[in-house]
């Protein structure tokens, strides 16, 4: 059986010369994870975190990996490919939901959040900086751990301040929270240790140190 899906790139693997594995998020099935042919000097950057592709899958009832072919970007992302930054977020934020998010596991609203996480940071032109933190409050509310100042004082530590400024702020104060790159990397691990008490699974997220660097 053939399907028309979307898939939201996570990570990928390289089987071979000519194979990759996408780990994707998908409306229909949640993540999953397919495997596509990629021809010799074939377009990587198709498959570049958080990318939003058009495919066709071939469901394979003896095998839990399905093919993906006919692959397109349905969004160019022009404003996160020509940002370094940008594309530092979208590596953390492909991870996180690469870590958090269980192989076969289907959240209600999850691809359709996703995909408009992506737009917006796509389509910020600046003080996107607390935009990760952001992603990682509502990625918990998506989840359904809806967090509160109550629930997240346990984990909050000398960041109590900051995370009611986040959490209270409607997005465009959240973007203009005043935090310098210390705060922010420090926030974002407090944010993970919360995501991982609730999701009871240990997050460890190497891409945080790129954006340490990136927004001191």
């Amino acid at each position: 059986m053939v399907h028309r899906t979307r898939l939201i790139i996570l990570n990928t693997t390289k089987i071979g010369e000519r194979s990759l594995v996408l780990h994707a998020l998908s409306p229909d099935w949640g993540r999953r994870s397919f495997i596509t042919s990629v021809p010799k000097g074939g377009r990587m950057a198709l498959f570049q975190p958080l990318n939003v592709l058009d495919a066709e899958v071939v469901e394979n009832p003896r095998s839990d990996l399905w093919r993906a072919y006919g692959l397109s970007a349905v969004h160019p992302l022009a404003g996160i490919r020509t940002s370094a930054a940008k594309n530092a977020m979208t590596l953390f934020m492909s991870e996180v939901l690469w870590r958090i998010i269980r192989d076969g596991a289907r959240e209600e609203g999850l691809f359709e959040w996703c995909e408009r996480s992506v737009l917006t940071l796509d389509a910020l032109e600046g003080d996107y900086a607390n935009y990760h933190l952001r992603f990682l409050l509502e990625l918990a509310a998506t989840l359904g751990f809806s967090p509160s100042l109550e629930d997240l004082a346990p984990f909050a530590e000398t960041h109590l301040d900051d995370v009611r400024a986040l959490l209270q702020s409607d997005f465009g104060a959240c973007m203009l929270v005043p935090l310098n790159g210390e705060a922010r990397s420090e926030i974002a691990e407090i944010l993970l240790r919360y995501l991982s008490y609730h999701a009871e699974t240990r997050i460890e997220v190497r891409s945080l140190r790129v954006l340490r660097e990136l927004f001191r």
